[in-house]
């Protein structure tokens, strides 16, 4: 019996989209192969709930499972073995929706846009390799002025022992009797006309006689790959960068998949980040924000003077222009805003005290302690009845 997707994820069939990202985070990491190294059976997982998560998240695909069941989708470019062909329920429906409405559009493009990364790209079941996504966390410094990483992933490549074919070396394919090649069969279902995969060559349109000793038929084999990723300045979470070929091979002769990079950018414990904007929260003394003065502050860029002007109240923002995040689009920085926070001493000496009494007796602080604004708005308060 197939699996089912949303008890792979550990969700309910009502669950929202955060909740589904965040139930497919939570199993990838269980079953990542870098965490689970050698263990098969922690990797087909891993392929069963990315492939899950793959359908689950697109509303379109989402509704066609809830109606279809997991046979719409298996197969679908999820990179596991067993030299299964792709099952398109509905094959039976094309000959009907074909043609009427031209262009490439209506069923057409549900049907590309459902089954783009498994269907037979070529003759011969070729069938173009699956994506795959690599989640990168990188430093607020380095998503300021771009950095350069190296990074390890597994990933399905052409099985160098058979060059791709399945057959083992000195043997070759046959064309499969059963569908003559086209590795679909048709038959009449009342007025439809049904094609489905070839049930002896699963729709590759060949049967290998004697499989590969090293991929057991599959073409590929499990690799691990190191690759350079340049990460550009400006770049936030959820930026992605593309690196074309370097996703899982394809099968029967048909392209490479791309590696899909997430960027995920560290909380910073200075600076706050909003688009191209930078924010910090700087506390300073009352003295300063008395007497007025200048102070050193940090910035992405390094230390910068900001002139604190005489008489600045708690919570007061400033502007540091062009000191915020690189623009990833190329339009220069954003600004940095600081928002000052005027310290009060727990403790003083007695000499600190007696000059603060001093200071209260001269500006008439110990008579009116309240500031002059908020007490005429509150003197009716205290108007003896």
């Amino acid at each position: 019996m197939a699996d089912d997707y949303y008890e792979l994820l550990g969700v309910s069939r009502e669950v929202s989209g955060d909740e589904l990202k965040k139930a497919y985070r939570k199993q990838a990491l269980k079953y990542h192969p870098d965490r689970n190294p050698d263990d098969k059976e922690a990797e087909e997982q891993f392929k069963k709930v990315s492939h899950a998560y793959e359908v689950l998240k697109d509303s379109e695909k989402r509704a066609a499972y809830d109606r279809y069941g997991p046979q719409a989708f298996e197969g679908g470019g999820m990179g596991a073995g067993g030299g299964g062909g792709f099952h398109d329920p509905f094959d039976m429906f094309r000959d009907v929706f074909e043609g009427q409405g031209g262009g490439g559009g209506g069923f057409g493009g549900i049907f590309d846009e459902f089954f783009g990364g498994g269907r037979s790209s070529g003759p011969g079941g070729a069938r173009a390799g699956a994506n795959l996504q690599y989640d990168l966390q990188i430093s607020l410094e380095e998503a300021a002025k771009g950095v350069e990483k190296e990074i390890t992933f597994r990933r399905a490549v052409g099985c160098e022992q058979c060059n791709g074919s399945g057959a083992e070396a000195g043997t070759s394919k046959k064309t499969c009797n059963t569908c003559g090649g086209a590795g679909q069969v048709t038959s009449s279902r009342g007025f439809f006309r049904v094609k489905q995969a070839c049930p002896t060559c699963h729709g590759t349109g060949s049967i290998i006689e004697k499989p590969c000793s090293q991929c057991s038929g599959e073409g590929r084999v499990m690799k691990t790959s190191t690759s350079q990723v340049k990460v550009p300045a400006g770049v936030d979470t959820g930026s992605r960068l593309r690196l074309s070929g370097m996703g899982e091979a394809g099968t029967g002769g048909g392209p490479t998949g791309d590696l899909i990079i997430v960027i995920h950018v560290k909380d910073h414990d200075i600076f706050d980040r909003d688009g191209d904007d930078l924010y910090c929260q700087i506390p300073i003394k009352f003295t300063l924000a008395s007497l007025g003065g200048a102070i050193d502050v940090p910035t992405l860029s390094g230390r910068a003077s900001l002139k604190i002007p005489a008489g600045t109240q708690s919570g007061t923002t400033f502007r540091m222009r062009e000191k915020g995040m690189t623009s990833l689009r190329g339009y220069g920085n954003g600004d940095q805003y600081i928002t000052v926070h005027v310290e009060v001493p727990k403790s003083l000496t007695g000499k600190q005290k007696s000059l603060l009494e001093e200071f209260a007796k001269e500006s008439g602080d110990d008579q009116n302690p309240v500031g002059k604004s908020f007490f005429d708005k509150a003197k009716r308060f205290f108007d003896d009845k």
